[in-house]
């Protein structure tokens, strides 16, 4: 049986759930005719009508804000932002008005939307189109976040996201959609709050998530080659973070490093660190390490790019320094 791409798997969710769910719809910028910008909605237009696959201006700020009012009224919106960096023009309303309402109501609306769309630093996109917003909206209350990694997550997610009577942030790789892989039968959901755990190991936990998922397994096969055994978990949920299974692991390993893509200040693993020394400290044998992305716009130059994104020797090296030397010098 072929596998199966993960754009294709995002557009099997979303198809799902709209023959499920008669109030689910779709609007964003060339969703409907077109296709989506990188075919996520693709021939959904044909299949469900104008009505439920909404081709909208170029006005984040303005559809982002029809959504949310869509979803009080009892729809189960998906807006898709078609560069996540985009969104930036929509944060009033999802900080203001998505993440609130619910509160702010008294419980008498739910916002049950999603909004998602490609992110990440692409192969010289430039600047505007390399952001990673995981960070900025992290501290905005009222919203889950998570991020997909592989085709099977990618599906069983988004259909957890439009089930969900919250609103998500559901972040996709602009250089992971060609990603294949065989997909579970039937009806397969995951759960938005539990991590992944992609390979059990005893020296040293990497905690990370979305693309470095991959840099990450290069570096294990280099790490065990070396005779290092590695705990690899894919965070899938950047909020809230699945602290059981970061906590049980760390009590196994006593080291951990955080991989990201994200920027080093301010990014999601600096708050992770936080909750690791929190709550994992007595386990620690060594100081949690992050990983992370340079503070600077990216680069548009494709050798200046990858320079400032973890690599896999990157993540060789300091995990055998804190396993060496019980931190990085």
């Amino acid at each position: 049986m072929k596998g199966t791409l993960l754009f294709n798997a995002l557009r099997e969710a979303i198809d799902e759930e709209m023959g499920r769910d008669p109030l689910v719809c779709v609007m964003g910028e060339d969703v409907g005719q077109y296709g989506g910008s990188y075919k996520v909605t693709k021939d959904l237009y044909e299949k469900y009508g104008e009505f439920r696959v909404l081709d909208t201006p170029i006005a984040e700020n303005s559809f982002t804000g029809m959504a949310v009012g869509a979803a009080m009224t009892g729809l189960r919106p998906i807006v898709e932002g078609m560069n996540m960096g985009f969104l930036l023009l929509a944060f009033n309303q999802i900080s203001n008005n998505m993440g609130m309402l619910r509160y702010t109501s008294g419980g008498n609306f739910t916002i049950p939307t999603v909004v998602r769309g490609p992110g990440g630093v692409g192969r010289q996109l430039g600047a505007e189109h390399s952001q990673r917003l995981e960070a900025y909206f992290h501290a905005v209350p009222g919203i889950k976040i998570v991020a997909c990694s592989t085709p099977t997550n990618a599906k069983g997610l988004m259909k957890a996201a439009i089930r969900d009577n919250n609103p998500v942030l559901f972040f996709e790789h602009v250089l992971l959609y060609n990603l294949t892989e065989e997909l579970p039968e039937g009806d397969y959901v995951c759960a938005l709050d539990q991590a992944d755990l992609v390979k059990q190991g005893s020296d040293i936990t990497i905690l990370t998530y979305s693309r470095m998922r991959h840099h990450c397994l290069k570096a294990v096969e280099l790490l065990e080659a070396k005779g290092i055994d590695v705990e690899l978990i894919d965070l899938i949920s950047l909020k809230p973070f699945d602290m059981n299974t970061i906590s049980k692991s760390i009590k196994k390993t006593h080291r951990v490093i955080i991989v990201e893509e994200c920027m080093k200040t301010g990014g999601i693993a600096a708050e992770l660190m936080s909750l690791i020394t929190e709550n994992c400290f007595d386990d620690l044998d060594s100081p949690p390490v992050r990983l992370s992305s340079q503070d600077i716009p990216t680069p548009y130059n494709g050798n200046l790019e990858n320079l400032t994104i973890i690599q896999p020797h990157q993540i060789v090296d300091a995990a055998e320094k804190i396993i060496n030397n019980g931190g990085l010098d």
